[in-house]
């Protein structure tokens, strides 16, 4: 099995990278598009330079290895992506042969934890568009980081079942610190689930959204309670 994980930025994705790279049969891969988005783009993202050094830049070589044997010589490979990695022009096939899974957050959540990590951000950064088309063009699984954090055992049980995968206990744990198989981003990015052992506990209330982004909060909220409407349910 291949499991292509649509999440956009500030969400429970890596710890769902841990949880399931924690399994003995699974192969994983971190956000495989992430440098060919930066180098299509020339946005401007903390550790760009070195994102672009580290990491394949060419859109066709990682679909090809997206579509390829799975690595390490296991059953089973997970893919982290994000879906405003996905820009016009990029491969998009090898994904019919994976199970599409879309994983979802409030974006008032969103917008919070982003901010607190750049000083600036746009529609385009935090991928709720973005993640509309994935689903309109790919279909899948919808889950909700919300119902995980507030069940772990019960919510994943229920998405293996969903796609015919064994739950295996150990995706509900995974040794603190860095992982192998983290982008070199995760310097940045990964300072709170390097801290962690297992998945955090139900959140608190939502939010308040800073002045500044009141419209974005309004853009991408319609987004977000569409793909609500498809999750799956505990």
């Amino acid at each position: 099995m291949k499991i292509a994980m649509w999440s956009g930025p500030r969400n429970l994705s890596t710890a769902m990278m841990y949880a399931f790279g924690n399994r003995a049969d699974f192969a994983v891969w971190d956000e495989p598009f992430y440098a060919p988005y930066l180098a299509a783009t020339g946005v401007d993202h903390p550790m760009r330079e070195e994102v672009l050094a580290t990491h394949e830049t060419h859109p066709q070589v990682v679909a090809a290895r997206c579509a390829g044997p799975i690595p390490d010589g296991r059953p089973h490979f997970y893919m982290k992506h994000m879906p405003h990695h996905m820009v016009d022009g990029f491969p998009l096939d090898w994904a019919k042969g994976c199970v599409n899974i879309h994983l979802i957050r409030h974006p008032a959540r969103v917008i919070a934890s982003y901010g607190a990590k750049r000083d600036a951000m746009e529609m385009a950064d935090i991928g709720f568009v973005a993640q509309t088309r994935i689903y309109d063009a790919l279909g899948g699984k919808v889950i909700d980081s919300a119902d995980i954090r507030a069940d772990p055992a019960g919510v994943l049980r229920m998405l293996c079942d969903h796609i015919g995968l064994p739950f295996d206990n150990a995706m509900l744990s995974w040794p603190a610190g860095p992982r192998a198989e983290d982008g070199v981003w995760a310097k940045h990015w990964y300072n709170a689930v390097h801290k962690s052992t297992g998945f955090a506990g139900a959140e608190a209330d939502l939010p308040v959204v800073a002045p500044q982004y009141q419209d974005l909060l309004t853009e991408a909220l319609p987004h977000y309670e569409a793909m609500a409407s498809l999750r799956l349910r505990p």
